[in-house]
């Protein structure tokens, strides 16, 4: 047999693909290794689960993409620098407040809040764009006796202020969705009532935070409703339901067909896990959960 066909032969019956991810590329660079999901759904974490934030930034990172966890949410304004060094994107900056008049009870459906809530984001949403962060968290508030048609009209006023300095700069408010036996009195404890605050605006900068946990809580019928606002979601918090814990067999929302529902929505946005790990000192809950989402 001719020696140079029997070799040729020899290496097309092996796909050299898996040998290839990581190792030296024709021109002599490294390469960059396969993801380890698929994509479909980009996964961040919020910086808040379990014991993450005891871990230093540069061992954490590499773990993180190791599992395939792209960004960090609700991150400071502070670390928005450290956390962009290691790799990771920060996909949901918080907005605190320094002289604590606003945030999650003092939020846009009262008007006596607007003032201090368009100076808090009039000073954070140009920082946050020149820093290349794409989206802010906001809140409603609590009720405190406002009718939902008021704390609607309310919100949409006030946003409407701070969505100039929003699309200017590139970045886009996030209201969260909250449920009202866990946060008693918030106001945006429903998806129907942030929709009309979105659709009030009409601003591709403002968007929901759909919390599948919360709004399991709140309402139920999570697919449905993730279809039917798929316009003004703009970004998703995980947890398993009840107790907001692991995305296991042990509670009841059946997170790959919910993931599947989001991917056919056409979603470009980030999930994030936001839940209480059982076992809080390895991130072993975390790496089950992006297995559990990687539709």
């Amino acid at each position: 047999m001719n020696k140079a066909i029997s070799r040729r032969r020899l290496l097309q019956s092996f796909s050299l693909t898996p040998f290839l991810a990581g190792s030296i590329s024709a021109v002599g660079q490294e390469t960059q290794p396969s993801s380890p999901v698929k994509g479909r759904i980009r996964q961040a974490v919020t910086y808040g689960l379990g014991n993450l934030r005891r871990i230093p930034l540069t061992e954490l990172a590499p773990q993180l993409l190791e599992m395939g966890i792209v960004g960090l949410d609700l991150v400071n304004p502070e670390e928005w620098e450290a956390v962009q060094k290691t790799g990771l994107i920060v996909t949901l900056s918080r907005a605190p407040d320094p002289q604590e008049k606003v945030g999650m009870v003092n939020g846009f459906n009262h008007m006596e809040h607007h003032d201090p809530l368009l100076e808090l984001y009039s000073d954070l949403i140009p920082r946050a764009g020149k820093a290349g962060i794409k989206q802010i968290i906001c809140f409603s508030g609590n009720r405190r006796g406002k009718s939902d048609d008021e704390g609607i009209q309310n919100c949409i006023t006030g946003l409407k202020r701070v969505m100039p300095i929003a699309e200017k700069h590139a970045v886009t408010l996030v209201m969260e969705l909250l449920n009202p036996i866990g946060h008693r009195d918030y106001h945006a404890d429903r998806t129907e009532f942030g929709a009309q605050i979105a659709r009030g605006i009409d601003s591709e900068h403002f968007k929901l935070l759909y919390d599948i946990y919360h709004m399991q809580v709140s309402e139920g019928n999570l697919i449905d409703t993730i279809r039917k606002h798929r316009d003004v979601i703009g970004h998703y918090h995980t947890a398993g339901c009840p107790g907001r814990r692991d995305l296991d067999e042990h509670q009841e929302i059946f997170y790959p067909a919910v993931m599947r529902a989001i991917v056919e929505t056409g979603f470009t946005g980030f999930v994030a896990h936001e839940f209480s790990p059982k076992n809080q000192e390895n991130l072993q809950s975390l790496r089950d959960a992006v297995k559990v989402c990687d539709v």
